[in-house]
């Protein structure tokens, strides 16, 4: 699918230019017209499987509601009172309810970039596209990489040392303290395998000629096309044109510090 075949480093500058373009405009159509935009390419040029795509973005989404709720109820005084819209039982001056609007569909409209960019992109591709066209350091690239490579076996180690505990007779507590108190008893151990672990990897990659040069050569080589430049001009013109919407229908502006 076209969105796993572009260039990561491309991807992320495309996501950070649309979130800096969203956060500059303040009002309820742009972002909402774009969050449509950004899920229907999702799933368009995406391979994304919508019961993992949803698990993450109803987070979101309460999040995004629970400030449209107290946006609109800790609201200031409105500078025009007679402007009235009746949202369920109550009336609720126009103005808050735009700024509230505003506020959580933008909010709305960033978890769909960020979900867009996490589920088409390799995370591990990523850091070696920031270590060729970023420059990143090898250094860190790497450290980066060997955490994310550990979170998986540090889960596993984790299993084990609750299997062994409860081997040895030791139960489960059955009250928040004691669960507080049994977890603690299980950081010493996972601490001292993730420094072990450290260890050997390091020792690994010093005895392969690992010294952290940024002169390198690399198995997988990410270059930047055409196409990437493309996604990046169209993603940002979309932007341009669904803000050109919103003036027209009479709701643009920019972000001058509502709260």
């Amino acid at each position: 699918m076209l969105l796993h075949r572009l260039n990561p480093s491309i991807k992320a500058l495309t996501v950070i230019a649309a979130v800096i373009g969203l956060a500059l405009i303040f009002d309820p159509i742009t972002p909402l017209l774009f969050s449509i935009l950004t899920v229907a390419c999702t799933f368009l040029f995406g391979r994304v499987k919508v019961k993992y795509y949803l698990m993450f973005l109803i987070p979101f989404t309460i999040i995004s509601f629970g400030m449209l709720w107290t946006t609109i109820v800790f609201a200031d005084a409105p500078e025009h009172p007679n402007q009235i819209v009746h949202l369920l039982l109550w009336e609720v001056p126009k103005e808050d309810v735009i700024v509230a609007l505003s506020l959580a569909l933008r909010m709305f409209a960033f978890a769909t970039l960020s979900l867009m960019f996490i589920f088409t992109t390799d995370m591990v591709g990523f850091i070696l596209s920031l270590m060729q066209q970023c420059k990143l350091s090898p250094k860190l690239a790497y450290g980066v990489l060997a955490g994310y490579r550990f979170l998986p076996l540090m889960k596993e180690e984790f299993q084990h040392i609750q299997e062994a505990h409860q081997v040895r007779g030791v139960k489960r507590g059955k009250t928040m303290k004691e669960s507080f108190k049994q977890y603690k008893r299980f950081v010493i151990p996972l601490l001292a395998g993730a420094i072990r672990k450290a260890e050997r990897t390091a020792v690994a990659m010093e005895s392969k000629g690992f010294t952290g040069s940024r002169e390198r050569s690399f198995y997988r080589v990410f270059t930047v096309k055409g196409i990437d430049w493309i996604f990046f001009i169209t993603t940002l013109a979309s932007l341009i044109v669904i803000a050109y919407i919103s003036y027209l229908l009479g709701y643009f502006s920019w972000y001058q510090g509502q709260f």
